[in-house]
């Protein structure tokens, strides 16, 4: 479960953060004698730009959703294996006893279909512990060892499917929540870049001012983007 503290304090995508953050660092090193008056040396913005390249390599949620879709279509895979083999045990207990008997019930295969995971897990571990306490009834219709080892197996199996299903859920939480800790840290260091390029533009350089103004969004960021750009074009 993700924290409820963990909010991003930007709103637009983790990859504009980026390139913001690398527009704004490269103007600082432009204007560095300026902003070594306010205590922010080249150390600092060193330390900055590896913090953008380490936050461009986080796996993006699309990977991380991706990596947990396939996991999971492996859990319905061996759900559905698992299942076969319940129902192979079962259609041999039905020509041994009637299906409306104490007997067939106990098994507790009903409604098998609309089990969640860990009550059919339960499920294929109890047909196999039933059918062994009646091995002796139940051997003429075919159902040996062999036969329940594949409930065994299958059951098993489906057991670490939903483990690392699981696990992937979990760790795409913890990825998602470390993702939106990492931007914020960038974004609050990115305002105080920006805070330090406008006030030593602010009255000498509107240009260049603007240029270190930040945005609320993703539109008006490559509004101003590209009103830069042209500005930029019709100078040279």
């Amino acid at each position: 479960m993700k924290k409820q503290s963990s909010n991003r304090k930007y709103n637009y995508p983790d990859a504009d953060l980026y390139l913001q953050c690398l527009e704004k660092i490269k103007m600082a090193h432009q204007d560095l004698d300026h902003f070594k008056n306010y205590g922010y040396e080249f150390l600092r913005l060193k330390t900055f730009k590896q913090k953008c390249d380490n936050f461009s390599k986080l796996p993006s949620d699309d990977e991380l959703v991706g990596d947990q879709m396939l996991m999971t279509e492996k859990k319905y895979s061996a759900a559905e294996k698992l299942k076969t083999a319940i129902r192979s045990v079962m259609t041999r207990v039905a020509m041994k006893y009637s299906i409306r008997s104490g007997r067939y019930r106990k098994f507790g295969t009903q409604k098998m279909g609309d089990m969640t995971d860990a009550q059919l897990i339960f499920c294929g571990r109890r047909v196999v512990r039933v059918a062994r306490q009646q091995l002796n009834f139940l051997e003429e219709v075919g159902i040996n060892e062999s036969v329940l080892k594949r409930v065994t197996d299958s059951c098993s199996e489906f057991e670490r499917s939903v483990n690392i299903q699981q696990d992937r859920v979990s760790e795409r939480d913890i990825a998602v929540e470390s993702r939106v800790e990492q931007g914020n840290k960038l974004y609050d260091e990115l305002i105080v870049l920006c805070n330090i390029g406008k006030d030593i533009w602010a009255e000498k350089d509107t240009v260049r001012y603007e240029n270190y103004v930040l945005y609320e969004s993703n539109n008006e960021q490559k509004k101003a983007r590209k009103k830069r750009m042209d500005e930029e074009n019709k100078k040279s």
